[in-house]
């Protein structure tokens, strides 16, 4: 069973990224989307391979991907992605900064402030490994944008 406080974590996670896209115009949305869709697929993928190897605990009892990672990929990734690429697409140094950033407060910090309010903790991996786990994916994300935007040209 959920408790209360997952649900209210679970629905703000996915609630204000989103509601956030509000703000970003529609043609940002329409440029970042399909590299944010990526994201968010590659993303579903790697916590259901994190969930299976218990490189974290949340401490709902019965363990359920659907209320427990699946917030987590549909929720920040795919609008937190597009703001890093609205931001910093076309210059590689800036859009690597803003991800070491906004990755680095995530496992550094926003991680402990889940275990203390008893949602998730690191289980498999230490702060190191869940920053590289996050981080990553980054240049991936980039890499997708960049052969859209090459594509697009050429058409």
């Amino acid at each position: 069973m959920m408790s209360k406080r997952h649900l209210v974590f679970n629905l703000s996670i996915i609630i204000i990224p989103w509601l956030s896209l509000l703000f970003i115009g529609k043609r940002s949305i329409k440029r970042y989307s399909l590299a944010g869709v990526f994201i968010i697929i590659f993303e579903i993928i790697n916590h259901l391979y994190g969930h299976k190897r218990n490189w974290w605990k949340f401490y709902d009892k019965r363990s359920l991907f659907i209320k427990d990672e699946l917030p987590f990929s549909i929720g920040p990734y795919m609008p937190l992605s597009m703001w890093i690429l609205k931001f910093s697409y076309g210059n590689f140094k800036k859009f690597v900064l803003l991800n070491v950033i906004a990755d680095g407060l995530f496992a550094f910090l926003f991680i402990d402030v889940l275990k203390k309010l008893k949602i998730i903790s690191l289980n498999g991996l230490n702060h190191f490994q869940f920053f590289i786990y996050l981080h990553y994916k980054a240049y991936l994300l980039y890499g997708v944008q960049y052969l859209f935007e090459k594509t697009k040209r050429v058409s």
